[in-house]
């Protein structure tokens, strides 16, 4: 015990040192992380802890997730909820079928693995580009469809990847054709969206009876991973289970109705839940981004060559841009038009991240190109995380959506 809680301490001051050294840089706070990470593996410091498929869902997800949540007012979300559910939708469907028909065209895979591999690599999680948005004062539409799409595409995500994993293995339940997908789907992401419905009201109304912003705060946790664990007990999306308990509790106990009205929590409560959450997300960003970083010097890259990496790299950027670009023309002509810089920023923004690790690190032993599926996971991942984290910053100059000082200033 006393070994597990030096390396923890060790770990959280290491991400306190990165978080002052990214600030002074000026680069984003993942990819120093990440690199910091990758330092530790090359000098074989041994950080206690290995990046596994239970440690990233069952405790670096549901903070991550909640706290995103819990911030998103459901007024802006409705405005906007066409686009994002068709960018969250349509547009994974559309990344998925272009990465996996090239892996299955160009490098041969079997057609089960590259649909394996198209389905985990679909999902973003733009937490880089995210960060560095709330760092630059940016705010309003552009903020709102990044982090609502990437919630709302991680469970999409989530959902084909098992439907596709378990007809994958010729699963007697994925075999009854469209009908017994969409079932699937139904019980799935309509369950996981129904418990986190429930739990987030029944967290809000138990939270309204009482004046102690501590046990407030106590009950948005429970809400965010009993949500989770809840929905994944009963096989559906602990994604969205999470993503909609935060969604229900912010707008009707955080940033909802009036304090006193019995629904809502007390001022000091809601103050002190969102400094938690962003705690909390804080530690939750540091201990993944320093784990994926160690996890990729491990990584024998050399073992599937880089043309394959290279290959899949480009896929993923390729799959990611017939993702975006084709859904925003469909809506180009409407109110929910998207700007061709927002449009290209939505494109070099769509990060993978932990999610897709996840996914990848829990592929059964027998599927076939399993270890090449992981390797080529953790290539696109980097390239995301350390190319395109790096450039962000440079992509929102040369895209003018950097706001001035003065703005910032003022968004502040």
């Amino acid at each position: 015990m006393d070994v597990l809680l030096i390396r923890a301490f060790a770990l959280l001051g290491l991400a306190i040192l990165v978080a002052l050294a990214a600030r002074r840089l000026r680069l984003p706070y993942t990819v120093g992380l990440a690199l910091a990470g990758a330092a530790l593996a090359a000098f074989r410091v041994n950080a206690g802890l290995a990046l596994t498929h239970d440690l990233i869902f069952d405790v670096v997800l549901p903070p991550l997730l909640f706290e995103a949540a819990l911030n998103l007012h459901w007024s802006e979300l409705r405005r906007d909820l066409a686009p994002v559910v068709a960018l969250s939708t349509v547009g994974v469907g559309l990344g998925a079928c272009v990465v996996a028909l090239g892996m299955h065209a160009w490098l041969r895979w079997p057609i089960e693995s590259a649909l394996v591999f198209g389905a985990l690599i679909a999902a973003t999680d733009p937490i880089a580009v995210i960060a560095l948005l709330r760092e630059s004062g940016i705010t309003g539409r552009l903020r709102l469809l990044i982090e609502a799409e990437s919630l709302v595409n991680d469970g999409a995500a989530a959902v084909l990847f098992t439907l596709i994993l378990a007809w994958a293995a010729h699963d007697p339940s994925a075999a009854g054709g469209p009908m017994a997908a969409a079932s699937a789907i139904v019980v799935i992401a309509g369950g996981g969206l129904l418990v986190g419905f429930l739990v987030g009201l029944v967290a809000v109304a138990v939270a309204g009876t009482s004046d102690d912003h501590l046990v407030e705060t106590a009950l948005t946790v429970i809400a965010a991973f009993g949500s989770f664990l809840i929905a994944e007990h009963f096989h559906a999306s602990g994604v969205l289970a999470t993503v909609a308990a935060g969604i229900v509790m912010g707008n009707l106990g955080v940033l909802g109705p009036k304090v006193g009205s019995g629904l809502g929590l007390t001022a000091r409560g809601r103050t002190f839940v969102l400094e938690f959450w962003e705690f909390a997300a804080f530690l939750a960003n540091s201990l993944v981004f320093l784990l994926i970083g160690s996890a990729m010097a491990t990584i024998d890259f050399a073992r599937e060559g880089w043309r394959a990496l290279a290959l899949a790299v480009l896929l993923a950027l390729v799959g990611r841009a017939v993702a975006v670009y084709p859904i925003c023309l469909a809506f180009s002509r409407s109110r929910w038009a998207v700007t061709p810089n927002q449009q290209h920023l939505l494109w070099w923004g769509g990060l993978r991240g932990a999610l897709a690790l996840a996914l990848a690190l829990a592929l059964p032993a027998d599927l076939p190109y399993r270890e090449d599926i992981l390797i080529v996971a953790f290539a696109v991942v980097a390239f995301s995380v350390i190319v395109q984290g790096l450039t962000a910053p440079l992509a929102l100059q040369w895209l003018g959506l950097r706001p001035t000082k003065t703005a910032a200033a003022k968004l502040r």
